[in-house]
C-alpha cells in the first residue's frame, strides 16, 4: 500500500542521514586543543562537560582545564549546571573561556518548552509543572507516557484529569491534540502540566481544561549519542474472575427455580441430581461438561513481552539531528490457535533535523511514523467468558469416545478436520458461533494501526528589523487510520448425541471451507491539519526593565471517516510579559477564540488573564539567606471562553426531523412530517472557565522544593436545555441555553528533598491535590428537595437506601404459602418483593417505595489523590519506587463495565458472590440476595448495597538499576552501561481490593517484571 511505502522511504531516508553522519565525522583528524574554565571572577570552574562534533566529550579538572580534539572548523559546547551553556569556535580558544552563572531557576535546564513559545521557569507566572525525563530514565524506565504522568505531576489526578476539573488536552511538539498514546518515553524530552487561565490562554479555546505540554527529544549541538535500551518482562494476572463450576451453578439455579415457583406449585427442577452428581464427581467430562474458560487452557498464565528502542543523534552549529527507532512485541492473554500467533507488534521511527539556512532563518523538519498490528482470533474469548455456562458444552469432542461401528459416523469421522485428536464441539443454540471452535479454526482477525505525522518549522531573526524581533512559522500534518484484515475461514462443529457414554450421532454445523483471500475492513481515519504563526518581540529597558510580547495565530482542522462536519478550532493569541530586576513579574495573556459552533455574529470571543509574581528572595532582608534561597509568590486570574463543551453544531438553530406520514386532502396522498427537537437560540455563547490561582514556590536549605497553590475555577454558562423555565407541553420547542454552573476548589502542594550523605543520595519526592466540586446552578425540577443536584458535588451518585434482607416476619402468608407485606409497611414500585429482596428505606413517607426515595449515596470522583516517590542511590545501585493514591470517592458493582458479575440478575452465568445468597438458613448471614432465574427489577437497582470505597494506595512501580563504573564500560568502549530489574503493580493496599482489581470480559489487570538493559556509545 501506498502509506506503507512512505514509512519505508522515510525509514531509510533517516538511517542514510545517521550512516552520513558517521561516516562524515570518521573519516575527519583533528588537533588535541587546551583551554581553561572560568568563571566571571576569573576562579577556574571544575566539572564542566566539553563536547566535541566528533562525539569526544571531556570534563574541565580542579584547575578548569581540559584538553579535546578538534577540526580547524570545529566548535564546542561547554555545559555546567547553574551557568550558562556556552559554544565556543575553535579559532577563540586562546586563553581563558568564561562562563557566566544563571540566576536560580533561569538555566538551559530550567526553560520550560511550552509548545507554541519558551520560557524559564523563573520567569513562569502562571501555574506550571515541569519534569525534564533525561536525568530520569535511567532509573525510572517506564515507557508509557499517562504511567510517567500519573503520581508525579503535582496537580494531575491520574494521568490527564487537572485539578479535577477535567481531562486535559495534550499538546506534542507543538501541535494541539496530538495522542500521547503512540510515544513511547524514551522519545520523551519533558512535560509540562500547565493548570491555571494565565498558563493556558495561549492555546484558546481548547485549553479549557489545562494543558499537558509533551516535547520529544532533538538533537543538541556537538552531542553526539547513540542510546540503546532493551526490555525484556513477563506479566501475570493479579486477579481473574471467579464463577461457578457447573454442579454448583445446576443446584443453585435448581434453588432459583423453586425459589421462582408459586406456593403450593411443584416446581420442574431443570437439572436432576443424577446430573449434578456425575458433574461434580467428573464422570464423563465430556457429556457432562464442567468448563473454566479462565483456567490456563485459555487464558496464559503470563505473557511475554520484548521492547528494543535505538537513538542516534548529534551534529554542530549548523545541523542537528535525531533518530529513534523502536519495536516492541507483547504476546496475547489468548492463544490457542498455534497458527495465529497472536499477539502485538509495533514499529516506531522518529527522526527530526534542526537546521541553519542563512544567519537569520533556521528550520526544522519532523517526520513520524508508527505501524501497530494486533493478530488475534475472530472470537473474543475472554468476552465470551462471561456467559457462557460451565455446563454448556464441551468444546473438544475426542474422537475415541465416538462409536464407529455406525458407517454413517464412521465417514462423519474420517472427513472431519481433528485438532489434537478432538473435534470442535459446540450446541444447537451457539452452532458455527460456539466461541472456542470459532477461535480454533475460524481464522483470524490482524488489526492495523498506523499513525503518521510531519512538522516543519521555520524561524527568522530579524534583529535587522529590530533587535529582540523575532518570527516563527509551524506545518503540521497527521494521519492515523486503522483497518482489519480477517481470514474467515468456515468449520465444521459437532454436537454428540450419547448412549451410555458412547456418541451414537453428531449433529453437524457449517462447513470446512478455507477463505482463499484476506478481507479488508476499515476501523476509521483521523486526519488534522495545523498551522500557527507568531511574531515575538524581546526589549530589556536600562538594566532593570525586561519586556516580552508574542502574537500568535493559531488554526486546527480535524476529519474523520463517516463525518461531514469537521472540527476546526482557531484564535488569536497574545501574551505581553514584564520583569523588574527578575524578581517582579507582570504577564497579561489571552486569545481571542472563534468558534463555527455558534451562530454568525456571536462567534468571538476574548479570554483575557493577567498574572503577578513576586521573587521576595531577591529582596535585602532574604538575599544570600543560607535557609530560605529562593522564595516567589503568585497569583493570577482570568477567563477563558470554551466551545469544547458544546457537544455538536447548530446547537443555536432550530432542528427538524422526519416524523410519520400522513394522509392529506382526498387520503391518496402520503406527506412526512417534520418534527421540531430543539427551538432556535441565536444568542447561544461560549461557555467560560473564571480562574483563580494563588501560590508560592521556595528553596529551601539547597536541599527541599515546596510548592503550593489555592485554585478556585467557575465552569460558567454551560450548554443545557431549561428543565424549569417552561411547560412540558412545550420541551419539542426548548432551546439550548448557556446556564449550568460548576465550582471547583482546592489545593495542591509539591515537596521534593534531595540531599547527599557520603556514598548515599536521597530523593523523596510527594504531591497531594485536593479538589472539591460543586453544582453550584442547575435548571431542574424534582417532588423532593433532596433530589435536587443544584448545591452537591459534581460525581454525587443517587440511590436507594437498602435496609438488610426483607424477612419472613415481614410477611403475611395465606394458606397457600404466598407472600404478602404486612400492613403498614411501605410497597416497592419495582414489582413483588419476598423474602431475601432487597429493603429500602422510604424517605418522603409516602408508604411507596419508588425513584423519589433516592438520596445522595456517595460520589465517584475522589477529592483527595497523592503520589509519592523515592529514589536512593548508594555508589553503583540505584532504587526507585513510585506509589500513589486516591480516597473519598465509591465505586459502583453495577456499573457496565462489570459485566453481571456482580448482578447475577436472571438467567446469568454464577459467579462466586451468589455463594452468600440469601436463604432461610442464612437470613443473618447473607451477602447477596435471593436467587431468580427472572429479572429482578427490586434488587439490582442503584442503592447504598452496591457501592463500595474505590480508596486506595498502590505501588505503581519500583526499579533497582546497577551502572558499572567507568573501568568496566571503557573496557567495553562504551559510555554509560546500566542493568535494571522493575516491576508495576506491585502491591495495593484498599478495603475493596478485591473488586478494584478485577476486569470482567478483557485483559486482566497484570504484574509485570522486567529486566532492562541501557547502553550509551
Amino acid at each position: 500500500m501506498k502509506i506503507n511505502k512512505i514509512y519505508r522511504v522515510f525509514t531509510l531516508a533517516c538511517l542514510m542521514f545517521f550512516c552520513f553522519c558517521n561516516v562524515t565525522m570518521a573519516q575527519k583528524k583533528g588537533l588535541n586543543i587546551k583551554a581553561t574554565v572560568v568563571d566571571k571572577q576569573g576562579k577556574p570552574v571544575s566539572g564542566a562537560s566539553v563536547y566535541a562534533p566528533n562525539g569526544d566529550k571531556t570534563s574541565s579538572n580542579a584547575n578548569g582545564q581540559f584538553e579535546i580534539k578538534l577540526l580547524d572548523d570545529d566548535s564546542i559546547t561547554i555545559e555546567k549546571k547553574g551557568y550558562e551553556s556556552k559554544i565556543v569556535n575553535v579559532l577563540d580558544l586562546s586563553g581563558n573561556i568564561t562562563l557566566i552563572k544563571s540566576p536560580f531557576l533561569a538555566s538551559r535546564e530550567d526553560e520550560i518548552k511550552m509548545g507554541v513559545s519558551n520560557r524559564n521557569r523563573r520567569d513562569m507566572v502562571g501555574s506550571a509543572s515541569t519534569i525534564n525525563t533525561r536525568d530520569r530514565s535511567t532509573y525510572d524506565n517506564t515507557q508509557f507516557v499517562r504511567n510517567y504522568i500519573s503520581g508525579l505531576m503535582l496537580g494531575v489526578r491520574g494521568s490527564e484529569n487537572i485539578r479535577g476539573i477535567g481531562n486535559a488536552i495534550f499538546v506534542i511538539d507543538g501541535v494541539i491534540g496530538r495522542d500521547p498514546n503512540i510515544l513511547n518515553m524514551e522519545e520523551v524530552d519533558q512535560i509540562t502540566v500547565l493548570k491555571d487561565a494565565n498558563a493556558v490562554a495561549l492555546y484558546g479555546s481548547q485549553a479549557r481544561n489545562g494543558v499537558i505540554v509533551i516535547n520529544t527529544k532533538r538533537g543538541k549541538v556537538n552531542r553526539k549519542e547513540v542510546n540503546v535500551n532493551v526490555r525484556s518482562s513477563f506479566s501475570t494476572p493479579i486477579a481473574l474472575p471467579n464463577y461457578l463450576s457447573s454442579a454448583q451453578y445446576m443446584e443453585l439455579f435448581n434453588e432459583a427455580t423453586i425459589n421462582d415457583t408459586a406456593a403450593g406449585v411443584t416446581p420442574i427442577l431443570p437439572f436432576s441430581s443424577e446430573m449434578i452428581s456425575n458433574t461434580r464427581n467428573g464422570v464423563n467430562p465430556i457429556k457432562y461438561p464442567n468448563v473454566d474458560y479462565y483456567s490456563n487452557q485459555f487464558v496464559e498464565p503470563f505473557i511475554t513481552s520484548t521492547n528494543v528502542i535505538t537513538e542516534f543523534s548529534g551534529g554542530n552549529e549548523k545541523n542537528q539531528y535525531y533518530v529513534n527507532v523502536g519495536w516492541n512485541r507483547s504476546g496475547s492473554w489468548v492463544d490457542i490457535n498455534e497458527d495465529i500467533n497472536a499477539g502485538t507488534d509495533r514499529f516506531n521511527i522518529r527522526g527530526n533535523i534542526d537546521f541553519k539556512i542563512n544567519d537569520w532563518i533556521t528550520s526544522s523538519l519532523d517526520g513520524i511514523a508508527i505501524i501497530r498490528t494486533t493478530r488475534a482470533s475472530r472470537a473474543n474469548l475472554l468476552s465470551a467468558a462471561t456467559t457462557i455456562r460451565p455446563n454448556a458444552y464441551a468444546p473438544f469432542i475426542p474422537a475415541n469416545l465416538i462409536n464407529t461401528s455406525d458407517p454413517v459416523l464412521a465417514g462423519q469421522l474420517q472427513s472431519a478436520r481433528q485438532f489434537n485428536g478432538m473435534l470442535l464441539g459446540t450446541t444447537q443454540e451457539f452452532g458455527t458461533n460456539a466461541p472456542v471452535a470459532l477461535a480454533i479454526a475460524g481464522g483470524y482477525r490482524n488489526t492495523v494501526e498506523r499513525a503518521t505525522q510531519f512538522n516543519n518549522s521555520i524561524n527568522f531573526n530579524l534583529d535587522k528589523i529590530a533587535k529582540g524581533l523575532s518570527a516563527k512559522t509551524y506545518l503540521s500534518f497527521d494521519f492515523y487510520d486503522s483497518y482489519n484484515l480477517t481470514i474467515n475461514n468456515q468449520f465444521k462443529a459437532y454436537q454428540p448425541d450419547w448412549t451410555g457414554n458412547s456418541i451414537t450421532s453428531l449433529g453437524v454445523f457449517g462447513e470446512d471451507i478455507k477463505d482463499l483471500s484476506e478481507n479488508v475492513s476499515t476501523n476509521g481515519f483521523t486526519s488534522r491539519f495545523g498551522f500557527y504563526g507568531l511574531v515575538n518581540y524581546q526589549k530589556t529597558i536600562g538594566e532593570n526593565h525586561s519586556l516580552n510580547t508574542t502574537l500568535l495565530a493559531f488554526y486546527n482542522s480535524e476529519n474523520r471517516n463517516n463525518v461531514i462536519q469537521r472540527d476546526i478550532d482557531s484564535h488569536l493569541g497574545f501574551q505581553v510579559s514584564y520583569d523588574y530586576k527578575k524578581k517582579l513579574y507582570v504577564d497579561f495573556s489571552g486569545a481571542y477564540a472563534n468558534s463555527i459552533k455558534l451562530a454568525e455574529g456571536n462567534r468571538g470571543g476574548l479570554s483575557p488573564t493577567v498574572g503577578l509574581a513576586y521573587v521576595l528572595s531577591e529582596e535585602p532582608f532574604l538575599k544570600d539567606n543560607d535557609f530560605v534561597n529562593y522564595l516567589k509568590i503568585k497569583a493570577s486570574g482570568g477567563i477563558i471562553k470554551s466551545d469544547i463543551g458544546i457537544n455538536g453544531y447548530y446547537l443555536y438553530d432550530e432542528n427538524y426531523t422526519n416524523g410519520n406520514n400522513f394522509t392529506w386532502a382526498d387520503g391518496q396522498r402520503n406527506n412526512i412530517r417534520q418534527n421540531i427537537t430543539q427551538g432556535a437560540n441565536p444568542n447561544l455563547g461560549f461557555e467560560e472557565r473564571i480562574d483563580l490561582n494563588v501560590g508560592f514556590e521556595t528553596y529551601l536549605m539547597n536541599s527541599l522544593w515546596i510548592e503550593a497553590n489555592y485554585f478556585r475555577s467557575e465552569l460558567d454558562k454551560q450548554i443545557t436545555f431549561l428543565v424549569d423555565q417552561y411547560p412540558s407541553f412545550y420541551n419539542a420547542f426548548r432551546p439550548y441555553d448557556n446556564f449550568n454552573k460548576n465550582l471547583y476548589t482546592g489545593f495542591e502542594l509539591g515537596l521534593n528533598y534531595n540531599k547527599t550523605y557520603g556514598d548515599v543520595s536521597v530523593s523523596l519526592g510527594a504531591n497531594v491535590l485536593y479538589s472539591q466540586t460543586e453544582r453550584v446552578r442547575r435548571s431542574e425540577v424534582f417532588t423532593e428537595d433532596y433530589l435536587q443536584t443544584q448545591g452537591r458535588e459534581i460525581s454525587t451518585i443517587f440511590g436507594l437506601v437498602d435496609q438488610g434482607f426483607y424477612q419472613e416476619a415481614d410477611f403475611d402468608v395465606d394458606a397457600t404459602g404466598n407472600y404478602t407485606l404486612k400492613a403498614g409497611a411501605p410497597v416497592p414500585n419495582f414489582g413483588k418483593v419476598q423474602p431475601g429482596d432487597l429493603k429500602y428505606k422510604d424517605q418522603n413517607g409516602d408508604n411507596i417505595i419508588d425513584n423519589d426515595d433516592r438520596i445522595a449515596i456517595g460520589q465517584s470522583s475522589s477529592p483527595w489523590s497523592y503520589g509519592v516517590n523515592l529514589n536512593i542511590k548508594y555508589k553503583s545501585f540505584n532504587l526507585f519506587v513510585l506509589g500513589t493514591g486516591q480516597t473519598g470517592a465509591f465505586g459502583n458493582k453495577l456499573n457496565s463495565s462489570f459485566n453481571n458479575y456482580y448482578a447475577v440478575n436472571g438467567n446469568v452465568k454464577y459467579s462466586e458472590v451468589v455463594k452468600g445468597r440469601w436463604t432461610p438458613a442464612t437470613a443473618n448471614t447473607a451477602t447477596f440476595p435471593r436467587l431468580s432465574t427472572n429479572a429482578n427489577q427490586n434488587n439490582f437497582r442503584a442503592s447504598t448495597f452496591w457501592i463500595y470505597d474505590n480508596s486506595f494506595f498502590n505501588i505503581n512501580r519500583a526499579q533497582l538499576t546497577y551502572e558499572f563504573d567507568d573501568v568496566f564500560i571503557k573496557k567495553l568502549g562504551v559510555e554509560d552501561f546500566s542493568m535494571n530489574i522493575s516491576g508495576t503493580n506491585l502491591f495495593e493496599i484498599s478495603k475493596n481490593r478485591d473488586v478494584r482489581q478485577l476486569r470482567i470480559g478483557s485483559n486482566p489487570l497484570s504484574r509485570a517484571f522486567t529486566l532492562g538493559l541501557r547502553v550509551s556509545f
